[in-house]
């Protein structure tokens, strides 16, 4: 797959395309239902199969105030896009520039110009051009006039009858709710970042967390402690270790100003310092609550231990 961080950087002389159009943030079962039409349209038709995606949202721009926390990070984002087998993903600066574009500049810039589509497929409530002015209706009328045709790729429930959204996803999140994350996502919610130096604490109390730096791409779930994964990508084959996670502010200290992801990795002892990881969930276990003395904590730790090991082993079998 080959990534495009601009226009300018896409050849001239590329293949005609199929083009699918959206922020994908999460890379959700909906949207993989796109890229799979997607890969559908441009396999029958000899044509690239191509994402054009932002660098960020645009209304980390536009309305900042109201732009939500993403659920990956852009490295993420296009790993994950790799991972769907498109051709070529092209990842456009969302500039101030950018987004004064009218509907009839976006279309004859980027999908006849630079991309030479022949299909463009996008969700229902698409918009596009300066203040939004294009929808789904104006991009046919575009398209009609520049040679490609338009797919609107029905929403995907979430198996309970709900549409499939990141903002859904984002909602699962905030209440701990990881299992009905994972199936909108179709994988396990994870965070990626660096491990950072914290307090030493867990390691006093036997046992040794990974905490990961404040500014960690992910969507953060509620508070409390979560059976999961920890892995590894500094190490060889990245590999990928059964954890406690815990998420918090420590209360039974009482120490703590910022909500922490630390990560226990079980029954291993490793150097992570420094490491770029990703901590994946797989079940909340329980909330977040201040134990009266050390002793009571270590006991319960103990125990978030032992059900993060059954959790995570059951998870695996079932791979």
């Amino acid at each position: 797959m080959t990534v495009y961080t601009s226009l300018a950087e896409i050849p001239a002389d590329s293949a005609p395309s199929a083009v699918a159009i959206g922020k994908f943030d999460g890379v959700h079962v909906g949207h993989r239902a796109v890229i799979g039409s997607l890969i559908g349209h441009a396999r029958g038709d000899a044509l690239r199969a191509v994402v054009v995606t932002f660098d960020r949202n645009p209304l980390a721009l536009l309305a900042p105030e109201r732009c939500p926390e993403e659920i990956v990070g852009l490295d993420q984002k296009i790993e994950l896009l790799a991972q769907s087998g498109v051709d070529d993903v092209v990842v456009l600066p969302f500039t101030a520039e950018f987004a004064a574009r009218s509907p009839d500049d976006f279309v004859s810039s980027v999908l006849v110009d630079a991309l030479h589509a022949r299909c463009v497929l996008v969700g229902a409530d698409f918009r596009f051009g300066a203040r939004g002015a294009g929808t789904v209706d104006t991009l046919r009328s575009l398209g009609a006039r520049s040679g490609f045709v338009v797919d609107v790729v029905a929403d995907v429930s979430d198996g309970e009858g709900a549409r499939t959204s990141s903002s859904a996803i984002r909602a699962a999140l905030r209440a701990g709710e990881i299992d009905r994350a994972a199936r909108m996502l179709g994988r396990p919610p994870r965070l990626r970042g660096r491990v950072v130096h914290g307090l030493k604490r867990g390691r006093e109390l036997g046992y040794p967390t990974a905490n990961l730096a404040p500014r960690s791409d992910g969507f953060v779930p509620a508070e409390g402690v979560y059976a999961g994964w920890l892995v590894d990508h500094d190490a060889l084959g990245a590999p990928r270790y059964p954890a406690a996670i815990s998420i918090g502010v420590n209360p039974t200290f009482d120490d703590v100003s910022e909500r922490q992801v630390e990560a226990h990795v079980i029954d291993a002892d490793l150097d992570l310092y420094g490491h770029l990881v990703d901590i994946e969930f797989a079940e909340r276990i329980r909330g977040m609550v201040a134990y009266q003395g050390v002793d009571a904590l270590i006991e319960q730790m103990g125990h978030d231990v032992d059900d993060a090991r059954r959790t995570t082993a059951a998870a695996e079998s079932r791979e």
